[in-house]
């Protein structure tokens, strides 16, 4: 299927690698009309409206909150068509303090198991990629970006320190009243998809199209799009320059976008 619209991707305001001027090229290298910028706990500064026009792109101004949901698994739920309200902007910044105290006691865990200088700060935004990137990079680690992740900042990590997150009932409060349609995010990547897909009963969408790496069952995904009436959605959850690996048709866009429209 051809990708017409890319609504899963990050920037440099949290944790992806392209900052916003670059989308429109990397949307145009792809043949991608549409892309939803959708940063990590994180409203991007320089998107003022729901939905505005880069260098001839589209762009949809969207996030990424992760919650944890009643059977404690932590979720990830996208919202499009966003603008902030007051109670978006004050939970959004407690959670930015609270990364900011994360990735300064994971970058100091690495740098002393290390024994390196990671030249890293810890500032608004910062998620484990920033330091798997850092790790990669520097000369003196024998870890590559993966290597980072899978024997020092994965979950069961000796340097992985757990985050504060939303609860599920809140974070789609705030996130409704804040944007047009609000979905889950990857709902086949979570250890428990069946409890996450239940979590749909109490949203908009559900992202339909991700690029998971490995063959996957969508039926599940299907059958709650028909049993909760959702909007698909899809992307390329990118955190690099590398876009269109999964999303909308040009149809499929069309369906969304009004929807977006009739909820916000």
């Amino acid at each position: 299927m051809s990708v017409f619209a890319d609504l899963h991707v990050h920037t440099t305001n949290s944790d992806g690698a392209m900052d916003l001027d670059a989308v429109p090229a990397a949307a145009r290298e792809a043949d991608v009309s549409v892309v939803a910028v959708t940063d990590h706990d994180r409203l991007h500064p320089d998107l003022q409206t729901p939905v505005t026009v880069l260098d001839g792109v589209t762009v949809v101004h969207g996030i990424e909150l992760k919650v944890e949901a009643p059977h404690g698994e932590h979720v990830d739920l996208l919202a499009y068509g966003v603008y902030p309200t007051p109670d978006l902007a004050a939970e959004l910044e407690r959670l930015q303090e609270d990364r900011v105290d994360r990735g300064r006691a994971i970058i100091e865990c690495v740098e002393d198991r290390l024994g390196v200088d990671l030249d890293l700060e810890a500032r608004e935004g910062i998620g484990r990629p920033h330091v798997a990137r850092a790790v990669d990079a520097h000369p003196d680690t024998d870890h590559d970006y993966e290597g980072a992740f899978e024997h020092l900042i994965g979950d069961d990590g000796p340097c992985y320190v757990a985050r504060d997150v939303t609860a599920f009932e809140r974070g789609v409060e705030l996130l409704s009243n804040a944007s047009g349609l609000v979905g889950l995010a990857h709902p086949l990547r979570y250890d428990d998809p069946g409890a996450a897909l239940e979590l749909t009963s109490e949203l908009d969408a559900v992202e339909r199209y991700y690029p998971y790496g490995r063959e996957v069952d969508a039926r599940p995904v299907e059958r709650a799009i028909a049993e909760h009436d959702l909007v698909p959605t899809g992307g390329s959850d990118a955190h690099d320059d590398d876009l269109g690996k999964a999303g909308l048709s040009k149809a499929e866009y069309r369906h969304f976008r009004s929807a977006v429209s009739v909820n916000g």
